[in-house]
């Protein structure tokens, strides 16, 4: 039985661990010719080991546009064409407030935040112009995009410009049969929350779990969201399932941006998660 991605060539950026290693599964898991972009060599050519079949990795930091056509290029190269672009890769960089926020902070978070997908969207439009049949990009954007406060400052910044750069590619793009479509994800339980505190990549992985026990209690869907959710997400977005869906910006977060938590207990729950990370709550 065919997948619903089948014989399709697609690159998803940040593919190594956490929402994009979920991806990478199931899009392969689909039928899909699956691109692993990522700077973690190590874990992404154990995952395309891993996987096996038409899977295959390549070291990109989107932070850098010549690292990003040359993800695209990869696909091309390899396959023979792109026929989807998950923008995926980020992480959440500085915790500083809004007048503490430095250049150097502001750079470290919009440049693969905002810059890379700015280029994964432009590279992999050339690509499927130059094909003529089309294609689906999306980007994975976050309810930190959507309302204040379900993020830090500068991530929230470029997760919101993200939404609205999906709508401007969307309208210019739509002439092409190329949509451009981006996910808000909720609390996903990944190791992203440890890498963003300086943890490494072995202790950010041992944080999940708590993490998740923590998120659970903070939507109105009473568990911590999982890659898989937004993979699954992703996929339909860059299936035929969605061919007259573009410029959207899907919302999953388990309710979560539907007002406060329901929980007298949300300041114990943010101890719960500090705690999990293994490391001292602020106290200012």
């Amino acid at each position: 039985m065919a997948g619903r991605i089948d014989g399709k060539v697609a690159v998803i950026t940040g593919g190594a661990s956490g929402i994009g290693e979920g991806s990478v599964r199931l899009f392969a898991e689909e039928g899909g010719r699956v691109v692993v972009a990522d700077i973690q060599d190590e874990r992404g050519h154990a995952l395309v080991e891993s996987i096996g079949g038409d899977t295959t990795y390549v070291h990109a930091d989107v932070s850098s546009e010549a690292q990003v056509q040359g993800a695209v290029a990869h696909a091309v190269d390899r396959f023979g064409r792109i026929d989807a672009i998950f923008n995926n890769a980020g992480f959440a960089g500085t915790l500083d407030g809004i007048t503490e926020v430095d250049e150097a902070g502001y750079d470290q978070v919009m440049d693969p935040l905002l810059k890379g997908v700015f280029f994964g969207i432009k590279h992999s439009a050339r690509a499927m112009i130059a094909q003529g049949d089309g294609g689906a990009i999306v980007s994975t954007a976050s309810i930190a995009g959507v309302n204040a406060g379900n993020g830090p400052v500068i991530y929230s910044v470029a997760k919101g410009a993200v939404m609205h750069l999906t709508k401007v590619a969307a309208y210019e793009l739509g002439e092409h049969n190329i949509r451009v479509n981006c996910i808000c994800p909720g609390g996903i339980a990944t190791p992203i929350f440890g890498k963003s505190l300086g943890l490494s990549a072995e202790e950010a992985d041992k944080t999940v779990e708590g993490i998740a026990e923590v998120m659970g209690q903070l939507q109105p869907i009473k568990r911590s969201g999982q890659p898989s959710d937004i993979a699954h997400a992703a996929l339909w977005l860059s299936s035929d399932d969605s061919t007259f869906v573009t410029g959207h910006a899907l919302v999953v977060d388990g309710g979560a941006t539907l007002g406060r938590p329901r929980t007298d207990d949300f300041g114990g729950g943010v101890q719960r998660m500090f705690d999990a990370l293994g490391i001292e709550m602020p106290t200012e």
